[in-house]
């Protein structure tokens, strides 16, 4: 019976979200000019991405042993990984904003959780920007690479997209809890999101040896692209890992996601009103 009442209540908090969500976007669309502005400006702002890979490879014929068109692979998963976490988990980086103004108590006392809330009210369809040129990268890529494409192979790429950007979400999530403890914490957020965002658009084997431990056994943004490139292109494993760690993503972002929701309910269950 336990389980048939959180199933409702999951359903339930769905269907609101959604509404709450499509509130949103017929919102925004009123104002048509600007929010064809800002998905322009959204494209624009990857494209800067796309012509730094360009550049770096006008000069050198291979990035650390990775072709071109192995990391515009990885360029594309990391970008529409992270486009989709941008899109729907980020708007939770605005709990600091909100905490400071004292306006956050309003999503303690609604009958929905405060970050499905978060994530609603502010949600922007127009940041899907992000996500065309990532996603024409990795198709080019996917025509391009040298790969004999197994149907495990296959299924590998939408598997690790989706697990990239659950990964990312749990990032957005954790650093955007600091703001319960501490003032300014939207910097420290981009450092760990759009930071590991341009980290994971390049080979790992690029980076100090003491940063790739971070982002492999840390946090662990490896999942999001490189590891599962790894298994694609027959690239060696980092630090003797077995090769069947390229297909951990679902397992490590299973664990991401658990860890952000038990660090995002021990900061609301200490969090103290900023009072009046």
């Amino acid at each position: 019976m336990a389980e048939l009442a959180e199933l409702a209540e999951l359903s339930g908090t769905l269907s609101t979200y959604r509404r709450l969500v499509g509130a949103r976007i017929r919102a925004d669309w009123q104002y048509r000019t600007s929010f064809a502005l800002f998905l322009l400006g959204q494209t624009l702002a990857a494209s800067a991405d796309v012509a730094a890979v360009a550049v770096i490879f006008s000069n050198v014929e291979t990035l650390a042993g990775w072709a071109p068109y192995e990391v515009v692979f990885l360029y594309g998963v990391s970008g529409i990984s992270f486009a989709l976490g941008d899109t729907f988990v980020s708007p939770v980086e605005l709990a600091a904003v909100h905490i400071k103004a004292g306006t956050f108590d309003s999503f303690l006392i609604r009958p929905m959780g405060p970050l499905w809330q978060l994530s609603a009210r502010e949600y922007a369809l127009r940041r899907l920007g992000r996500l065309l040129l990532p996603s024409l990268a990795l198709a080019v890529a996917l025509a391009r690479v040298e790969v004999d494409w197994t149907p495990a192979r296959v299924f590998l790429v939408p598997m690790t997209v989706v697990c990239g950007a659950v990964i990312f979400g749990a990032v957005w999530v954790v650093t955007s809890s600091l703001a319960f403890w501490t003032v300014e914490t939207q910097e420290v957020a981009s450092s760990f999101t759009y930071g590991g965002n341009f980290m994971t658009a390049y080979p790992f084997d690029v980076l100090a040896r003491w940063l790739r431990r971070l982002a492999i056994f840390v946090v662990p943004l490896a999942s999001v692209a490189y590891l599962p490139g790894c298994a694609l292109f027959e690239q060696p494993m980092p630090f003797g890992l077995p090769r069947w760690s390229a297909w951990s993503g679902p397992a490590v972002a299973l664990a991401a996601a658990l860890v952000a929701r038990a660090v995002w309910t021990f900061a609301i269950r200490h969090y103290r009103s900023t009072g009046s």
